[in-house]
């Protein structure tokens, strides 16, 4: 069964200022594939929603992994919940660094 990812519109916000924030460190190009792979990487929670550390303590079903070691990524499934079985809710946090390389 695949689950449908939903990005908040702060995930969004927050892809454009890391692309703007690599692309102006780096270039556009580098931007542009750092940033869609965090998406596709997002994306292909909607196979296996489950992945990543429970963070129960700090919300329930909230789930946390990284991408790369510079992008932590928290989710909240609604898999568990009869409300909407088949939904995925991102939130993400991106670690600024003085490194310029993606």
């Amino acid at each position: 069964m695949n689950y449908r990812v939903v990005f908040s519109p702060e995930v969004e916000e927050q892809l454009v200022a890391l692309y703007g924030h690599i692309a102006a460190a780096a270039s556009p190009d580098i931007a542009g594939r750092y940033t869609e792979a965090i998406v596709s990487y997002c994306e292909s929670l909607s196979s296996f929603p489950h992945r990543g550390t429970m963070r129960d303590d700090v919300r329930p079903g909230l789930r946390i992994t990284n991408y790369r070691k510079r992008a932590v990524i928290a989710w909240v499934s609604s898999v568990t919940r009869p409300v909407s079985p088949s939904r995925i809710a991102l939130t993400m946090a991106f670690e600024k660094s003085s490194r310029a390389s993606a």
